[in-house]
């Protein structure tokens, strides 16, 4: 798999690229990012992940670019991919800004910033996916709840136990036992003839897809909405999906080793994302 990195105005393959040994993002995780899916070369809702790279860098007091800046280091990286290996027809963006090159304490330096564009292939989700609980809890009360940093050990650690357990993602509860969400995904359950995803102040991020879906069913009248559930719906919950900006809405076939039947509920929320994104790349 070829991957294509742009820094800060450099153009390099992932094998040859390089940060600042003592880069904050690398040494203590002082960094935000985004993952946005490419289609046909084209970044998917490209300028509402800016929108939320911006309130993630501001929740850590990172200073951001400016975006058209944001977008022309975009567009190099995607122009520079294709060159090399042709028309992308699906992959991954990702952008990283880190507090740049720094002591090796917790203390930030003043100066630049790290700002990091790779893109690469990308493969499609299996049509079945597994999900598995995890012992560990969200901080719904932590410093950087609800920002999407390069501080990702414990969702490492967290997807690694899910996969023993034969699962493609971990699903987290926060520190009051409520559902929150996975390691790179939110996550929607039917009840109550609705279907539910935790609400932000439940710890879990503002994910793009999950805050598309949730825009969309209000417009076309389909019952989706926010709401503290207990992790213990999972137990019962027979329909149940996955949104993520490379899973789009995704129905989740296993919870905890227990086969899911699915439903209704589900399957128009994955119809209603897919007929959605496809009127426009940047909604």
């Amino acid at each position: 798999m070829t991957t294509t990195v742009w820094i800060d105005g450099e153009i390099s393959d992932a094998e040859n690229a390089r940060v600042h040994a003592v880069d904050h993002g690398i040494t203590v995780g002082d960094g935000v990012f985004e993952t946005c899916k490419v289609v046909k070369g084209i970044p998917f809702a490209l300028t509402r992940h800016l929108v939320r790279l911006a309130r993630s860098a501001a929740t850590l007091g990172l200073a951001t670019p400016d975006d058209a800046d944001l977008r022309a280091a975009v567009d190099a990286a995607l122009a520079a991919h294709a060159r090399t290996n042709g028309p992308l027809a699906f992959g991954r963006l990702r952008i990283t800004l880190t507090g740049g090159p720094g002591p090796l304490g917790s203390d930030r330096a003043s100066g630049v910033r790290t700002l990091v564009v790779a893109v690469a292939p990308g493969r499609p989700w299996p049509a079945r996916i597994a999900v598995a609980t995890v012992p560990w809890t969200r901080n719904e009360r932590s410093a950087i709840a609800g920002a999407k940093t390069t501080s990702y050990a414990e969702n490492v650690v967290a997807l690694e136990y899910a996969h023993r357990a034969g699962a493609h993602e971990a699903i987290f509860a926060n520190t009051r036992g409520e559902l929150c969400e996975g390691t790179g995904s939110n996550i929607f359950v039917a009840v109550d003839g609705a279907l539910v995803t935790p609400p932000l102040t439940s710890g879990c991020l503002a994910g793009i897809t999950r805050e598309l879906l949730l825009e969309w069913a209000a417009k076309e009248g389909l019952p989706v909405e926010e709401r503290a559930l207990p992790l213990d719906v999972l137990r019962t919950a027979e329909d149940v999906v996955l949104t993520s900006s490379t899973r789009d809405v995704q129905p989740v076939a296993v919870a905890d080793g227990r086969e899911l039947r699915g439903g209704e509920m589900g399957a128009a929320a994955a119809e209603l994302f897919a007929r959605r994104a496809a009127d426009g790349v940047d909604p």
